[in-house]
């Protein structure tokens, strides 16, 4: 493992020092970027079946709302029924958790390289990388620490975190309307269905976790977070045309 990880940090290393002469020391960060980029593109092809799943998962819920009705006392059935739908229109319940979960290996491999001092036996050199003002393998609390929430640091993070609180409210707004329509369609012909309600308030806020971990990991990792994140925003709108 020590060798991949040897690997990945030469190749960060690498890219820093090809953009090295338009980034200056902000190299490093924008190699993370480029990173990032190229980590997307890799799963784009999944967004892309993911966004024609959902479409389909949405056309499927009258038919859906049709087997609430008629087994709604029998939720054993009632499973049953869902799943064999989804098979026999060939829509995978679970295709649009697939870019999310392939993009963690990468966030991981961020993570343990700027939270680890040395790398294959050697001085991790990476961790003296800035993005402006704050090193790489820093965290918000560092930032506070030195200069406070508007030192040098501190303006590196509340830029970050402006970037994904507006990502996150425009989330937020599609994302409630769409949780709407969908629990609507499950609701059926107005039946109530226990949660649903909890449901609709719930998931449109999760966007906002986002700020969460933005603020606990390195900063390297939160670049990749901040990236991947604003991708996925675009990525959604462009893919829902």
């Amino acid at each position: 493992m020590s060798v991949f990880f040897s690997f990945f940090a030469r190749l960060v290393a690498h890219l820093a020092d090809l953009l090295q002469p338009v980034f200056h020391a902000s190299a490093a960060a924008a190699a993370i970027v480029l990173f990032t980029a190229l980590v997307r593109l890799l799963v784009h092809p999944l967004a892309r079946a993911a966004a024609r799943g959902q479409k389909a998962r949405a056309a499927l819920q009258p038919r859906i709302a049709e087997l609430r009705k008629k087994y709604g006392t029998d939720p054993n059935r009632l499973q049953q029924e869902v799943l064999a739908l989804h098979a026999e229109e060939k829509v995978s319940p679970l295709s649009g958790c697939l870019p999310g979960l392939l993009q963690l290996p990468a966030f991981f491999l961020l993570y343990h390289l700027f939270s680890s001092t040395t790398i294959g036996g050697e001085t991790n050199e990476l961790l003296g990388h800035r993005l402006g003002a704050a090193p790489l393998g820093g965290r918000w609390a560092d930032a506070l620490a030195d200069g406070g929430l508007l030192g040098a640091s501190g303006l590196v993070y509340l830029a970050l975190f402006a970037i994904v609180a507006a990502v996150a409210g425009f989330n937020y707004v599609r994302t409630r309307r769409s949780t709407a329509e969908s629990l609507a369609a499950a609701a059926g012909s107005g039946e109530q269905v226990p949660g649903l309600g909890a449901v609709g308030r719930v998931v449109p806020l999760l966007s906002f976790t986002t700020l969460v971990t933005v603020a606990v990991v390195p900063l390297a990792a939160a670049l990749y977070v901040v990236t991947s994140t604003t991708w996925t925003a675009v990525e959604r709108v462009l893919l829902q045309r």
